[in-house]
Order: structure tokens, then sequence, then C-alpha cells
């Protein structure tokens, strides 16, 4: 065994290189700075154990990392994972992989970050597939003989997985860097892992309304019809997204226009820019013959194709610069505010293998699993600096994801549709520096249609994608006001997302947040009254698991968000301590343990933490432009004291990392025990210099949401 010589960043973090250092890594390609300021300000990191206790094997090829573990030890994170929230007794084997339907640990984003609820992560900063035994090994020499059961005797305390002292990561052979990030807690570690990668991202405001993908094959006019559809019927929208059709070719693309569809792009653009809609375009990598692109970039690609297209190998500055040039030509500076970066997440070893193989050989000398666990970064990276060149926020959807993403401005998807699932990937995606979006695409009967439109109006991106059946937001006309209702709720809650956004940008702290960030999921909390326990027993294993609560998050410091599913007429929701009101019914719970609901169809259980104050504006058919200035409606809820910050700027520009943007400290004092004038608003004198608000409303005391 070898022990690890770790050198401490400062700030909470330690790093140490094993092997030989390599220089294609996610947070090598990534380069950004970290945020210093924001690391130093928080309080002492502490790991619960010595560094001494974390030791290096070398058997044959392999390297194995084995880090202590105690008995009841939960791990989260590994990136985007549908099926599992705690990995604890698991093996995690972090390949990116186009259709994850089994619990392996493949994924559209392996990230090879962990954190446990003992309160510290770990970072393996590599391009190579990495396995993590998350308490799944017991060496023999190690075995305890008192935990070695007989199933036929003793089902009840026998375990498939027998418990283990440690945890194995198997290294890369050719060695990695090794982060180990500080806690003392699960969001600090987390916090820190932000903050190393640079922050979280902050979407321009639009980005944070809704979004509508049309039929792949509609024409120009067939687009604006639809577009302004949505005006006509009181929904509001904000970005249109073009799907393969635009393309003059698709599978594989051309990245120009399709003549015969959009004759005239600019003139489309232009047309759809003037009713407040941005556009967004459909791509993956994969170059057909047929584009201008393919001669120049043939020498800068991969030895296999995709679909008979080029595979480009995009960490050559060369192959950069010619598809940046392409695309501000003829994308962005037309008018295009974006792209859906699909299918860069192939896997070779599913009955779908349509990827390029491990063994292609790239000109820059990385090899076919490198840049297949790679390639969702390029494309993150090399079109978020296309956008900054133009001093351009942009917000857009992608397919593969690694470590090192937070700053991206991307949001993860899949062809997986499973809602319950989409929820559970929303939860642990706050674990990993990963945005996540349960987008809408279909939907079994109207209730399932409600459900899911609820769930992703709340979500880091709010979507309807209706490329493959052309379903609209309207198409249930029978609970067409429900879905108009949770759209226009998103649109009054822009405010407030975007203040969530800015503690991810530079905090470090996930905008969308599941249950064990926000509260210790063994601190004080009471069995509901039908008296079901937080423990079940397996009979048919003698296994016992664990309700995680993978099914609710908070959405920023003040609101929880427990979705519904089609089927469910209630559902049990975790409240943490102290007191929360439904934000559309007003009934008052006290938290600290778990409440029964049954909100019916037209509502989902949303909660407000008592004493929250929330920002809110009227609900627009498109995001403020710059410039535009609308009143601030500012709600304190219940009757404590509450405190509560702004933040604005542009909402469009990258000005604000120069400092051009404002943080408005908002505060109401007062109880309301002798009603609501015994409180008391003020807010800083920032906001005389906010970009976004003319007059403020006050609303004291509130139990529920005011309608408009």
């Amino acid at each position: 065994m070898t022990v690890l010589n770790w050198q401490e960043l400062g700030c909470g973090i330690w790093k140490t290189v094993v092997g030989e250092q390599q220089d294609f890594t996610p947070l090598s390609w990534m380069s950004r700075e970290p945020i210093y300021e924001a690391l130093e300000q928080m309080q002492g990191a502490t790991l619960p154990f010595a560094m001494s206790d974390i030791e290096l094997e070398a058997t044959g090829s392999s390297r194995i990392l084995r880090l202590p573990l105690q008995e009841d030890e939960k791990l989260y994170g590994l990136g985007l994972h549908f099926m599992k929230m705690n990995h604890r007794g698991r093996t995690r084997f972090l390949r990116v992989n186009s259709d994850p339907k089994q619990d392996t640990g493949e994924t559209h984003a392996p990230v090879p970050f962990l954190v446990t609820d003992q309160g510290y992560g770990l970072l393996v900063n590599t391009s190579r597939i990495v396995t993590v035994h998350c308490g799944s090994t017991v060496k023999l020499n190690e075995t305890v003989s008192e935990r070695v059961k007989d199933r036929n005797n003793d089902r009840r305390n026998w375990k498939a997985t027998p418990l283990s002292d440690c945890m194995e990561v198997v290294l890369p052979q050719e060695g990695a860097e090794l982060y180990l990030i500080g806690g003392p807690t699960v969001m600090d570690a987390v916090r820190r892992y932000n903050l190393l990668c640079g922050g979280g991202t902050l979407p321009p405001k639009w980005g944070l309304g809704f979004w509508h993908r049309v039929p792949t094959l509609y024409t120009d006019k067939e687009v604006q019809e639809e577009a302004m559809e949505f005006r006509n019927r009181d929904f509001p929208c904000d970005v249109i997204g073009l799907e393969p059709g635009w393309h003059s070719k698709s599978y594989p693309v051309t990245y120009e226009w399709a003549k015969e569809r959009f004759p005239e792009p600019k003139k489309t653009l232009d047309a759809l820019t003037e009713a407040g809609f941005r556009v967004n375009l459909w791509e993956h990598p994969y170059v057909s013959p047929e584009s201008k692109l393919y001669e120049p970039l043939e020498p800068l690609s991969g030895s296999y194709s995709v679909w008979g297209g080029l595979a480009p190998d995009y960490s050559l500055p060369e192959a950069q610069r010619l598809y940046q040039e392409q695309h501000l030509q003829e994308h962005v500076s037309l008018g295009v505010s974006g792209y859906k970066q699909d299918e860069c997440d192939g896997s070779e070893l599913t009955g779908n293998s349509w990827m390029f193989p491990s063994h292609t050989q790239f000109p820059s000398g990385h090899d076919g699993e490198q840049m297949r666990q790679m390639y969702g970064l390029l494309f993150q990276k090399m079109t978020d600096d296309l956008f900054r060149s133009q001093n351009r926020r942009t917000y857009g959807l992608v397919r593969a994801s690694n470590a090192g993403a937070s700053s991206m401005p991307y949001v993860l998807y899949s062809d997986l549709y499973d809602h319950k699932q989409f929820i559970r990937a929303l939860c642990n995606s706050s674990f990993s520096g990963l945005l996540w979006t349960p987008e809408v695409r279909r939907a079994s009967s109207a209730e399932d249609w409600v459900r899911r439109m609820q769930a992703v109006c709340l979500s880091p991106l709010a979507m309807l994608n209706a490329w493959g059946d052309g379903t609209k937001p309207w198409s249930y006309p029978e609970v067409e006001h429900i879905i108009r209702h949770y759209i226009k709720l998103r649109m009054r809650l822009i405010p407030y997302l975007y203040t969530t956004f800015a503690q991810y940008r530079f905090q470090g702290i996930p905008p969308f947040r599941a249950m064990p960030l926000v509260m210790d999921m063994a601190d004080g909390i009471t069995i509901n009254e039908t008296g079901r326990a937080l423990n079940t027993t397996d009979g048919a294993y003698g296994k016992k698991t664990e309700k995680l609560w993978d099914d609710q998050f908070m959405l920023g410091d003040s609101l929880l968000v427990a979705p519904m599913f089609a089927g469910e007429a209630s559902r049990e929701v975790l409240l943490p301590q102290g007191g929360w009101f439904g934000l559309e019914t007003g009934e008052r719970y006290e938290g600290g343990q778990v409440i029964q609901v049954e909100p019916g169809l037209e509502q989902m259980p949303i909660f407000v933490k008592e004493g929250a104050i929330l920002p809110t504006i009227p609900a627009l058919a498109h995001a403020q432009l710059p410039g535009e200035k609308v009143q601030l409606h500012l709600i304190h809820f219940g009757n404590k004291p509450g405190q509560a910050l702004l933040y604005d700027d542009d909402g469009e520009t990258f000005d604000y990392e120069k400092g051009d943007h404002r943080w408005a400290q908002i505060e109401v004092s007062g109880t309301g025990e002798q009603g609501d004038q015994a409180f008391k608003g003020s807010i800083s004198e920032e906001f005389e210099a906010l970009f976004s608000y003319d007059q403020v409303k006050w609303t004291f005391g509130a139990n529920r949401l005011p309608e408009e």
C-alpha cells in the first residue's frame, strides 16, 4: 500500500497526482479559474478521517484507491443517474452511454465526483473510464465472520452486498489527478467542487422562460405560425427550437439551412425576434460529406465515421476554428441564440451501437474512449466560447457531459421517458455540477400531461419537445387552463429563479437541490399519521431499503417542490425544520416531519418557507428585454421576519463578470401578531440601480401566492 502525498490548494481542497500528469482532462479542457474569493469565505473544511487512511494499491495493471467508509455512510453524485441516489453497496462503471437503461453507472454524464453524507468529496480528473466500488467489495483478509449470514435460515439479515468498510476506485492505468474536497456538510463539499470548476452557470433571462420545439420537418411558415399561436392563446414562450429538418441534410448533418424549408433564414429569424422569440438549433457532431465543412475537417477527424459522416477532433484548435467560424457566419450572426447538442453520448457496447469505437484514433493522439467521454464537454465549451466572443450569453441542451461542467450554459436531457426517473435525475444532478430537464414530449393521458408539465415548469429548463408528434401545451383542451397557469407561474418567478442561478454562479450553491444537500436526513424526522416507517424490508432478500426522498427537491432557498405522478391521488412530503405554507393552498405545516397531501390535478405540491420573501413580476409573454422595466412584487410569507437577496444585471451579456451587476438586500421586520400592519419592509439602496424594475409592491404575512 502507498500513502498519498496530498498538497493543499487552500480553501478546503487538496490535490495529488497518481502516475503521470495527463494533459487532456475535463478540468484542463474547461480551463476555468476557481472562484477563490467565495472559497475563502466558506467555513473551515473538515474530513471524517485522516488523510493517511487513504491508500493506493497497485495490482497488476491497475491502481486501486481505497478510502474508509463508516457503517451507515451514504454516497451521492457520480453524475447523472436515473435509478439510484445513494450508491452505497453498488459498483459504478462511469462510461458515457446514450441509452442508460440499467443500473450500472453508465450514463449520459459520468462525472467521477462523489460526495458522502459524512461531508467530503472526491474528484478523479480524467478523460478515461473510472470504476467506483461504493462499498461493494470486501477483501478476503478483511472479511468479518460475524457478517457472514446463511440466506436459507436468516433471510432478514442476509445481504446480497456484504457490508464493506471501504470504497475502492479503479484508476486509469496511466494515472489520474485526484482532488479531495472538504465539508463539513454535503452542501459545503458540493459548493467547493462547483467553485473549483469556476462556479455555476448564469443563463440569460430568456433561457428561464418557456421553450417549445417544433416538429422536425416544419417550414419557416409553419414555425412562425406555431410561434404566434402561443401569443394568440395567451401562453408565454421565449424559445422556439428547430429540429433536424432545418439542416439541408441530417444524420450526418451539414450545419447548413435547408433551402426548400428555410429559403431566407435571416428573414425568418428577424420575424421571430420581433415577436419576442429566440431560436435554438438542433445539431450533432457528425459532418455530412455534403457539408462545406467536410473537406477542411476531414484531415482533422477520427479514423472511423458515424452514419457516414466525420467525427471531428474538436480538441484541435484548427477544428474548433472551422466549426466556430461557420456557426458564427451561418447561424449566430443571423440571430440564432443557442444549440441543442444531440448524440454526443453514444456507446459502442449497447444494442444500438452507432458511436465510433474506443480504438478510434484521432489526429491529436487521443483515442475513442477519451473522445467519447469528453465529446459533450468539447461542444459545450466550443459553443460557449463562440457566444462569449460576441458578448452574448447562451442557454441550450446537451446529451453528454463530464466533470467541470458547472459553468457551462447547458442542461442535460435524454431519449428515455420515465417520469419518476426524470425527477430522480433532477435531484441527482445537483450533486455533480449538472443541470437536468424533465422535458415533456407526449403523455398517456390528460393527467399524465398535467403532471409532467407541472414538474417541467419548475425545473432548470421548461420545455415541450414536439419534434416527433407535434404536441402543444393545449393538446389536451380539458386541462389547457392548468398548463397555462403553471407556465405563467414560472414567468412570475423569474426574479427568484434568476437570483437562485446567481447564487450558483458566484457561490457555487446548486439552484435545484436534492434533500441531502439541505438537511440532515437523520435529524429529528418524525413519521406521519399513517405510521409508515421510513425503512422497509424486502422479504425476498432480507435487504433493507431506505426512502431517500429522491422525488422532491428544493428550488433555491425558499421553495420545496414535490411533483405528482400519473395515477397518484396523494403523496408523502418530507419537510425540513421550520414553518411551511402550501404556496397555492395557504395551508400551514410544521416542518421536521413527513406529511401527507392530496392536491388534486389542478395543483402540484409546492411549499414556501415561513419568513421567505419571494420576488415576483407579472407573467409576461416572454422574459424582459434589456432595458425593459416592470413592477417588482415582493411577497413575504407567514408571521416571522425574513431576509432575502435579489440579483439583477442586463440579462443578456457577460458584462456582469466585469462587475456590472447588483445585489439588493431585502428585509421584513416585525411580527404578524397584530396583523400585517406590524410588518415593515425595506430594500437596500442598490435597488435604485437595478436593471429590470421601476417600482416595488409589497405583500406582508401571506400564506399563499396572491393571484396576479
